[in-house]
This record gives C-alpha cells, structure tokens and sequence, in this order.
C-alpha cells in the first residue's frame, strides 16, 4: 500500500528556494515512476516534473532550470527543491506515484494511482 504524504505547505517571496518533500508512510519501496503537480486557484492540474522508476526525467517548461525532481531510496522519500520562484508558481503541490498508462503524455496527472494529500506552496510578488 502507498501512502504518500507532502511536507508542510510555505510561504516565500519572489525568488524564494524551498523544497518539498513526499514520503511513502505505506512501507512500499518507492520504485514506482513518481511525480509532483500542480493546481493554482482555478486552474487545471498540471504536471510539473516526473521521474521513471529507471530515474528518466521530465521536466515542464516552465519549471526546467529551476525545479529538481529527486528520489532519495533510502528515505522512501520524492523531493522537489525549487529556485527562483515566481507568483504564478503559486498552487497546491501533490505528489503522485505508480503509473497506470504509458499511452498518456508523461506529466498528463491521468498517468497516476496514488496521490498525496497536497501542499500549498504560495509566492509573493
């Protein structure tokens, strides 16, 4: 069973640089393919960055150059280190794990089963 569970939500200022954290309180090795996504105010989900269980990555472009996706096996832990943070970076933040479809595009939040409870991150200008 996978339990997935996103560190506490922040607050930052323009060009701020936190990490979140996503750890498997399930006991399941996390060596499903893993994500992180987001959803702003009104807004759609959508994917941010994605990680293969062979450790290929993806990035949006939005976020390429500035987010990291990284998994720390050990820990059980997906960790998302972000820089340069702008407003419209501003969203709650989910991780996802075990991909249900290699038909869909990689960062489509269709591909996974398992979901975190979400994690506001909110940037001011």
């Amino acid at each position: 069973q996978v339990q997935l569970h996103e560190s506490a939500g922040v607050s930052v200022p323009h060009g701020g640089s936190p990490t979140l954290s996503c750890r498997d309180s399930g006991n399941a090795s996390l060596k499903y393919d893993m994500g992180w996504f987001r959803q702003g105010t009104g807004k759609e989900r959508e994917g941010v960055a994605d990680m293969t269980g062979n450790g290929e990555l993806i990035y949006e472009d939005c976020v390429k150059g500035r987010f990291i996706i990284s998994l720390d096996n050990a820990k059980n832990t997906l960790s998302l280190p972000m820089s340069g943070l702008k407003p419209e970076d501003t969203a709650m933040y989910y991780c996802a794990a075990y991909r249900l479809t290699a038909t869909l595009p990689r960062l489509s939040p269709l591909n996974y089963k398992y979901w975190g409870q979400g994690t506001q991150v909110s940037v001011s200008s």
